[in-house]
């Protein structure tokens, strides 16, 4: 045989070899049949106009109201194999705090991928959820959109109460009663909310995440304000039954009757309305007036990007 068929022969056996490499790295069609393990991700998912390939949510997904009629699977953290596994699945798609352990590596073993996507309570680390869910979903010009309207909203906020002379002092607790009142501290939804919105966590140096707070240690961080969720409150019997609490009825905010409600999944989720949290929460502490900030969804991220 001539150099020149050698040569030939060589190359064309080289594409045969080839070619089954190129079709493995092909893109797969984007998953139908998707379970959301977070109440961000299914808003994200809301948000980017795929909430017709949801089969199931957790039961922290709350938000839109079209969520509540899914399927639940329990709580992000109480997963089971049976439950994930009875809505035949593409794909599970949750934050890096889902578990049990074993309960995702039997839903693996089953054949059902699960996309874990890191839950950093920060502007950058939300973008990076956006991007991951949009990566899955085929739909990185529209989370493009996303992100920039969060930003732009984010950004207004930013401008409305950079001129606020002082910091209201607030304390946020996630959980009051049953003798274990947990509150925030730094690398929580909440710690940065409160930042966002113009405010201080007065725990944001004491300690990292929720953990439970002393009568001694709520007297000595002296909140202005006293943040909890609609829901404590009510559990509570409003800022009365709040203040009940001797510790907490003696500090300023207590004095001053300052208590703060807001709704969980919006002060909480750390998703699409994130912008919509910090304004929010900003009109209460009274660091933001500028009625320029919009508060309708559209602004909050939730009805899919227009081209």
């Amino acid at each position: 045989m001539s150099r020149a068929r050698l040569a030939a022969a060589s190359a064309a056996g080289l594409a045969l070899l080839a070619a089954p490499l190129i079709a493995a790295d092909t893109p797969a069609e984007p998953p139908q049949r998707i379970i959301s393990v977070d109440g961000a991700l299914t808003e994200i998912v809301y948000a980017l106009g795929a909430a017709d390939r949801l089969v199931g949510v957790d039961t922290t997904s709350l938000y839109p109201a079209a969520a509540e009629a899914l399927p639940k699977v329990g709580y992000k953290r109480a997963l089971s194999a049976e439950g994930l596994l009875s809505l035949s699945p593409e794909v599970v798609l949750a934050t890096d705090d889902a578990g049990p352990p074993e309960v995702l590596e039997q839903v693996t073993r089953a054949g059902v991928p699960i996309r874990s996507i890191p839950d950093t309570p920060t502007v950058a680390g939300l973008h990076r959820k956006i991007d991951a869910v949009a990566e899955l979903l085929d739909a990185e010009a529209t989370a493009e959109r996303l992100r920039a309207r969060i930003d732009r909203r984010l950004g207004a906020v930013e401008a409305a109460t950079a001129e606020v002379a002082r910091r209201p002092r607030v304390l946020f607790l996630l959980h009051v009663g049953g003798g274990n009142d947990l509150a925030a501290g730094r690398s929580t939804a909440a710690d940065t909310v409160i930042r966002l919105a113009g405010g201080e966590n007065v725990l944001h140096d004491a300690f990292e995440g929720y953990k439970p707070l002393s009568a001694e240690a709520a007297l000595g961080a002296a909140p202005e304000v006293i943040l909890v969720t609609e829901r404590n409150l009510e559990g509570l019997g409003g800022k009365d039954g709040l203040l009940t609490r001797a510790a907490l009825a003696a500090t300023p905010a207590g004095d001053a009757g300052r208590v703060v409600s807001m709704d969980g999944p919006l002060l909480l989720a750390f998703g699409p309305r994130l912008g919509e949290a910090a304004a929010t929460l900003a009109r209460h502490l009274g660091t933001l007036e500028d009625d320029e900030v919009p508060t309708d969804t559209q602004a909050a991220g939730l009805a899919p990007a227009a081209p």
